[in-house]
């Protein structure tokens, strides 16, 4: 899985992705509206574009039409001269005649100023005059004379809207609405999509479905937050796995733990209320044996709790050491005599070999000692007789290595992985003999770990070894 933390270059970041592809789509639309505006102009849609040309070149006409004929039609010139609906434009002659292609007449004010000029005197502003805007006119003449002006009085003025409205015809509308649309789900469609697939996973994980991942591809902001995502769910699904697992093991404990307790205590039970029964008369080597039994149910019942305390101590933390300083040959000397008799009855030998090297370790003593016990205890639950027992004490990598080796039939491959769980026993095979409680294995591997150190397990047909490896200092 990808980790989350990788941090996102430049190109691939979501909102650079977001801001290149606006910018696209704004210099698309200002294109498209250039080529419309360009095949507007060209179609006519425009006035001309020089209205000083366009005067000069109607008086010029109007000038030849009047050498020809000097009492021309003049509304007549203008409709033949000008394409409907065409510029406003008006025809001031100094006779007095006045036309106009328009649909409003001169205004009075430029009429005025038109016929003064022609006059050559100054006009006179009336009291509702109003500022007129830039005037076009152009002199017309007759044999060299001047006779007319041709007038193009100022648009009236027009708002911003109905410029733009002018450019934006209803297919121009159309096409941009429909750029505009393709760029928003060219942008935001993916990411819509995306991010609802996340939204599902989310949805679908918090209904219980674990295995739930979300689709984590690219390398933008998005996929970080899916791949955050995922980190989560695995973990969370790994933690749940864990906690189900643990459930089952401590149910499992307390099921082997309530059978181990219940069955000493059933014997010690039967034996004392046989004892107690006044009404049967027991010879006296009868009752002793079934004192005697009560009392070793008692012992297995008292060694059953101490592991389990020493167990939990360990486990919990708490359990005390005190290291020192010890010679490594005498705790293996009085674990190996401390079996001597039990080994002796059944036919088994012990033997010890210290290397030179390592005849002194730190270590809590007494712990170590419960621990190799616990090891020769097990290995002689499951010898056969005439085998062997060795511990052996040897220098590997800087660290002191005890091993505890026994000749038996082995431990099966499926359960060497599971010997130092709790209450953990292997098949009848390897079990033969006076059953433990189960937590002896598990113990030294508390004291071991508690120690810095490792244990491990090797085992086939006739030779099975626990080495235990201890740092040395």
């Amino acid at each position: 899985m990808s980790s989350p933390a990788h941090a996102v270059r430049w190109y691939s970041s979501f909102y650079w992705r977001i801001g290149i592809s606006f910018v696209v789509s704004v210099v698309v639309v200002l294109v498209g509206q250039s080529l419309m505006v360009a095949y507007a102009r060209a179609n006519g849609a425009f006035a001309p574009g020089n209205p000083n040309a366009a005067a000069a070149a109607i008086a010029a006409e109007l000038g030849m039409a009047l050498s020809n004929d000097p009492a021309v039609d003049l509304s007549g010139f203008l409709a033949q001269q000008l394409p409907a609906p065409g510029p406003s434009t008006h025809i001031v002659m100094a006779d007095g005649r006045v036309a106009s292609r328009s649909g409003q007449p001169l205004r009075a004010d430029i009429e005025r100023q038109a016929k003064a000029m022609l006059a050559g005197t100054a006009p006179v502003p009336a009291s509702g005059d109003v500022p007129t805007g830039p005037v076009v006119s152009a002199p017309i003449q007759q044999h060299g004379r001047l006779v007319g002006l041709v007038v193009l009085p100022p648009p009236p003025p027009r708002g911003v809207l109905s410029n733009v409205g002018e450019l934006l015809t209803l297919p121009g509308t159309l096409v941009l609405i429909a750029v505009t649309a393709v760029a928003a789900l060219v942008i935001f469609a993916p990411a819509r999509n995306r991010l609802r697939a996340l939204e599902q996973a989310a949805e679908q994980f918090g209904a219980g479905q674990l295995n739930t991942r979300a689709p984590a591809h690219g390398r933008d902001e998005i996929a970080r937050v899916a791949a955050a995502f995922n980190h989560m769910a695995a973990d969370l699904e790994a933690r749940t796995e864990a906690l189900q697992l643990s459930d089952q093991l401590r149910r499992r404990m307390l099921a082997d733990i309530s059978h181990d307790l219940r069955t000493p205590l059933m014997t010690m039970r039967g034996y004392l209320d046989t004892l107690d029964m006044h009404e049967i008369v027991l010879d006296e080597g009868k009752r002793r044996r079934y004192v005697d039994t009560a009392r070793r149910e008692t012992i297995r019942l008292e060694r059953i709790v101490a592991d389990l305390l020493d167990l939990a101590r360990f486990e919990n933390g708490v359990a005390t050491l005190e290291p020192r300083v010890i010679a490594i040959e005498r705790v293996l000397a009085g674990v190996a005599g401390r079996f001597e008799r039990d080994a002796a009855a059944a036919e088994v030998t012990i033997r010890t070999r210290i290397d030179p090297s390592v005849d002194q370790i730190v270590a809590d003593p007494d712990r170590l000692d419960q621990a190799l016990s616990n090891l020769v205890a097990n290995a002689l639950r499951h010898m056969p007789p005439h085998g062997t027992i060795e511990l052996e004490a040897t220098a590997a990598d800087g660290a002191c290595q005890i091993t505890v080796t026994d000749s038996g039939d082995g431990i099966a491959p499926d359960h060497l992985a599971h010997v130092f769980e709790r209450f953990y026993k292997v098949d009848a095979s390897r079990a033969s003999g006076a059953a433990g409680s189960g937590l002896g294995l598990s113990i030294v591997k508390a004291i071991v770990e508690r120690h810095g150190g490792t244990i491990s397990v090797t085992s086939q047909p006739g030779r099975t070894t626990f080495a235990i490896t201890l740092p040395s200092g």
